[in-house]
């Protein structure tokens, strides 16, 4: 049985993260090693005669710039669900964005997925939001069970 919540004095929360193996500052490093080393090797031919190769590096840096730039905006993205004090809060990160959602505790409805791409879905007082982008699919329905015994204990 898998429990994915931490359980606090001030309530119960659950962290979900994308998997990334390289954060942002890596990413950067690794970025700037790999134009350090490209430009070398362009301007060696550059200076030997071979002129179109540093227009074709700096050409194929911009690219790999905006794909690692890609990247790290949504290394960080992220859920954090907290059940304290009788309210559902729900915050999502997105590209550096953070939106927030709170619900009355008596109000709330928690639906399971009910299919292998849908999310578990919360709504209570006209509000909504879908949890679970972090969590591998068969886990999302074991999530939704967690947040409804969370609301369900004083």
């Amino acid at each position: 049985m898998y429990c994915l919540a931490s359980v606090t004095s001030d309530g119960t929360h659950w962290v979900l993260r994308r998997n990334c193996s390289v954060t942002p500052r890596q990413l950067g490093a690794m970025y700037a090693l790999l134009s350090a080393l490209s430009l070398v090797v362009a301007g060696f031919f550059w200076t030997h005669g071979a002129w179109m190769v540093l227009p074709f590096s700096v050409v194929e840096l911009v690219a790999v710039g905006a794909a690692f730039l890609v990247y790290a905006r949504h290394a960080t993205d992220g859920e954090h669900i907290c059940v304290c004090r009788g309210r559902l809060v729900v915050e999502l990160e997105d590209a550096g964005r953070l939106s927030r959602i709170e619900f009355a505790g008596h109000a709330i409805r928690v639906e399971a997925p009910s299919g292998q791409r849908s999310l578990v879905s919360v709504w209570g007082g006209g509000r909504s939001a879908e949890v679970g982008r972090y969590v591998r699919a068969d886990l999302r329905p074991v999530l939704a069970q967690e947040i409804r015994r969370a609301l369900r204990e004083p």
